[in-house]
């Protein structure tokens, strides 16, 4: 089995060198990950410039762009093979529920996603964890799953692991993404010559955050794994728009 790893936190963090350490008893990895951290990029791809990648060793990559670059550029001219999974992580910190949207460790996912490739984007339920390893085992038990049975279509797995021993872990639950409050204000500062900067406010407690949602898996020592899609099309609306456009005096 071959698997392409990558992240949003760099390849020295010590989530990826720790998933990748487990890994290896099981794959042939190769790492493609960004040079430093590049928390909140999404799915941003770096198209106005050429991206720089530093060869480390046969195995490892570091590439001065973002998490989506790295995956796209392996994917797309770097590796010399098609990978059977992509894993981006393990974040420091939890990428649920709104998190989703910014997150460039799930933008790495979703670029493996989109190529055609199962992918997994893993992290941590909370900032400054202790136990990587557990969402490590985790992963591998998953990976052991997936080999044994195969579902029949790509899937993209939003994962997010307590931080607590593996003992302590209730279980797996299959979850949605729950929601957050709006986030808090941002912070003004004004600097020399009346210059004013602003730094983004904390993200929101969450909102939706019952049975069910990502959130509570957490807080109750089970794994969330949220099934997600690239699709942002809201179905949900369609018809409705659709009587609102006809509605327009122009519309026949």
């Amino acid at each position: 089995m071959k698997i392409l790893v990558s992240n949003d936190d760099g390849h020295v963090a010590p989530g990826l060198n720790i998933l990748v350490e487990n890994l290896k008893m099981i794959a042939e990895v190769f790492v493609v990950a960004p040079d430093k951290n590049k928390s909140g990029s999404s799915s941003s791809l770096s198209l106005n410039k050429e991206i720089l990648v530093h060869k480390i060793n046969p195995m490892l990559y570091s590439v001065i762009g973002t998490p989506t670059d790295c995956v796209h550029i392996a994917l797309t001219g770097l590796i010399p093979f098609k990978p059977d999974m992509v894993i981006s992580g393990i974040n420091d910190g939890s990428n649920m529920g709104d998190d989703t949207i910014y997150s460039g460790t799930v933008g790495a996912a979703i670029e493996g996603y989109l190529l055609g490739i199962p992918s997994i984007a893993v992290s941590m339920g909370n900032s400054e964890p202790k136990h990587f390893e557990t969402a490590a085992k985790v992963i591998l038990e998953l990976i052991d799953k997936h080999n044994k049975e195969p579902l029949n279509n790509v899937t993209l797995l939003n994962i997010n692991v307590p931080d607590v021993p593996y003992s302590q872990i209730k279980g797996l639950e299959i979850t949605r993404l729950g929601k957050r409050h709006e986030a808090k204000p941002a912070i003004k500062r004004v600097g020399n010559n009346d210059q004013e900067f602003y730094s983004v406010g904390e993200v929101g407690e969450p909102k939706d955050s019952g049975p069910g949602t990502d959130f509570f898996a957490i807080t109750n020592n089970y794994v969330s794994i949220s099934p997600i899609q690239s699709d942002l099309t809201n179905y949900k609306e369609i018809d409705l728009i659709k009587k609102w456009i006809k509605s327009h005096p122009n519309e026949k």
